[in-house]
């Protein structure tokens, strides 16, 4: 009788689903989308020149790529949904130390965030690996991307906006944002994810995990991938506005494009059925290909700014096509006993960019002007676009197997070999 008076939501916790991951990725959207246009403002208002500000985000990626890669010890040791819960924290903690609008509070919340971001993205990874099946990978990210969409729309030009009337609001909505997540998350109750153990000796050092991942070229190539696809998008938010001042055209132009390009987000459902009715491996082919085209294009055309901006925008396009099926290589190629530790890895690939389209930039800069950077980015676009080439024609299609024959098992001698079991 006791028991019948309990609620339903607190005697069983609720079944994790795609829609689910789906809301709380788009709740981390707020959180991060209403910050992406404040930061450099605030940044470069509280340190004083470009060039320190420059040096500020190396270092908070360096110490970011550090903290991604340490997450498996840390799990090892403290439950995963406590690793998830305070990275969580950490995000509110920093956008609120952030409203101080000194320099180094500024660097500081930057830095909190930005761990936060890698370890709530370590733990995501690792829990949809846990509870979704890879035939449903596709669907999970379509749907993430779509739920993200309204903060990835909204958050760069609202952001600007609230900063304009009243500079910590941003900061407290993404506060806000990250509170209402981690409440999201203890509702979810992911626990620690489905145990599964090894054979024998686990690794207690996630750098150790390093020779297995180069072993496998199935993930290091959707290494890649994500490596490249983002340092595509860093291309064009940090240096379109920057082409766009410099060529007269005014500095609210980049918040602008930026909110159109992801507004494209609520396409990602017509995306997803696209790539159904081809494949994966068509979809990262195709992203790539035309993403790589127009980014070239963008910088052959700089002498017509507004041409060049165009080709960036219809570009950016490629890009959201590439984040719905881009990361899919990699998630369907990692074995179960490896979750944890090659989400740390695949976690990674932001940093990395982070810290490779800064330095690949200035070296561009030493030779050629700013819209070079432009024809280097799409020049790394397509060179994965021919990487992409190896991957298995039938990647992630799901075709009906006979228990007693066993699965059809691909080449071993391309990146689409047997899939991990």
């Amino acid at each position: 009788m006791h028991e019948r008076r309990i609620p339903e939501w607190l005697r069983h916790a609720p079944a994790p689903s795609v829609r689910g991951f789906a809301i709380l990725a788009g709740t981390e959207a707020i959180a991060r989308g209403i910050l992406i246009s404040v930061f450099p403002l605030a940044l470069y208002e509280g340190l004083g020149d470009a060039q320190t500000v420059s040096k500020a985000y190396f270092w908070v990626g360096v110490l970011s790529l550090i903290t991604g890669l340490m997450v498996p010890f840390v799990t090892r040791y403290v439950a995963r949904r406590w690793v998830y819960s305070t990275g969580a924290a950490m995000f509110a903690t920093g956008a609120l130390v952030a409203t101080q609008g000194s320099g180094p509070a500024v660097v500081t919340g930057l830095l909190l965030i930005a761990m936060a971001t890698v370890i709530c993205f370590v733990c995501f990874n690792a829990y949809v690996l846990d509870y979704i099946s890879k035939i449903e990978l596709g669907r999970c990210e379509t749907s993430r991307m779509f739920y993200s969409a309204f903060g990835w729309t909204a958050g760069p030009v609202l952001g600007v906006s609230l900063r304009n009337w009243w500079e910590p609001a941003p900061f407290v909505i993404a506060a806000t944002a990250a509170t209402v997540m981690l409440g999201l998350f203890l509702y979810l109750r992911l626990g620690n994810g489905k145990l599964i153990t090894r054979a024998a000796r686990p690794a207690v050092n996630p750098l150790s995990y390093m020779p297995r991942f180069i072993a496998q070229p199935r993930l290091v190539a959707g290494f890649l991938f994500a490596t490249f696809r983002s340092c595509g998008w860093w291309v064009y938010v940090v240096y379109l506005p920057i082409f766009a001042i410099e060529s007269g055209l005014g500095d609210r132009l980049g918040g602008i494009v930026l909110s159109i390009s992801n507004g494209f987000l609520f396409l990602t459902p017509f995306m997803l059925r696209w790539m159904r009715a081809n494949s994966i491996r068509h979809a990262v082919r195709t992203g790539f290909l035309l993403a790589g085209l127009l980014f070239a294009g963008a910088g052959a055309v700089s002498g017509m700014p507004w041409l060049a901006i165009l080709a960036l925008v219809a570009g950016s396009f490629f890009l959201i096509l590439l984040d719905v099926s881009g990361g899919l290589p990699f998630l369907m190629a990692v074995k179960p006993s490896e979750r944890t530790e090659m989400s740390a890895i695949y976690s990674s690939y932001r940093d990395v960019s982070g810290i490779l389209t800064p330095g690949a930039a200035w070296l561009v800069l030493l030779v050629a002007p700013l819209s070079g950077i432009f024809v280097a980015g799409g020049a790394g676009l397509l060179a994965m676009w021919a990487l992409a080439g190896r991957l298995h024609p039938r990647l992630g299609q799901a075709r009906p197997i006979r228990m007693e024959e066993g699965p059809l098992l691909p080449r071993r001698d391309t990146l689409g070999e047997t899939p991990a079991e």
